[in-house]
C-alpha cells in the first residue's frame, strides 16, 4: 500500500523522485527503493514525506483512505477551477461596466496594473475558499472519504 500511495502522491504533486528526495534531504535511489518495495522509511522520514506531500502518515500507511490532513478542506476539481475562472471573469467585467464598485474613489479600469492584479487575486482566493468551505459543509458524510 505505502509504495503505491507514495508514488501516486508524488505524481499528483508533479514531483520527480529526485525533487521529492531533495525536499526530504535524501537521494533519488532511496525514493525509488520505497516505491519499489525494496525498503521502508523510518518514522522520521515517513513524517517528512507526509509533510511534503500534504497528507498524513496514516494515509501513506493505509490506515485511512482520506489523504487530507485533519481540518483540511476538500480540494477543488478541474471543473471547480473552470467554474471559478468563468465566474471571476463575469465579476471583473461587471465591476468594469456597472459603475457601482469603486476602490479609493477609482473604478477598476482606473487602477494601476499592480492594484488590479491584487484585486483579482484576492477575489479569486476568496472564491476558491468559499467553494472549498461549501464542499466541506454540504458534502454528505456518506460521500466523504476517511
Amino acid at each position: 500500500m505505502f509504495p503505491n500511495r507514495l508514488k501516486f502522491l508524488r505524481k499528483k504533486h508533479k514531483l520527480s523522485q529526485e525533487e521529492l528526495a531533495k525536499k526530504i534531504n535524501t537521494t533519488k535511489g532511496t525514493i525509488s527503493n520505497y516505491e519499489n518495495e525494496h525498503s521502508t522509511p523510518s518514522n522520521e522520514v515517513l513524517k517528512d514525506l507526509a509533510n511534503v506531500l500534504n497528507t498524513t502518515t496514516d494515509y501513506l500507511l493505509g490506515r485511512t483512505d482520506n489523504p487530507n490532513p485533519p481540518g483540511e478542506l476538500p480540494a477543488l476539481t478541474e471543473k471547480d477551477q473552470r467554474d471559478i475562472a468563468k465566474d471571476l471573469e463575469k465579476i471583473i467585467n461587471n465591476i468594469s461596466t456597472d459603475g457601482y464598485a469603486h476602490f479609493d474613489g477609482k473604478s477598476i479600469d482606473e487602477l494601476d496594473e499592480d492594484d488590479k492584479e491584487l484585486l483579482i487575486a484576492s477575489l479569486e482566493n476568496s472564491m476558491k475558499l468559499a467553494k472549498r468551505l461549501a464542499k466541506d459543509k454540504f458534502t454528505p458524510k456518506k460521500y466523504k472519504k476517511g
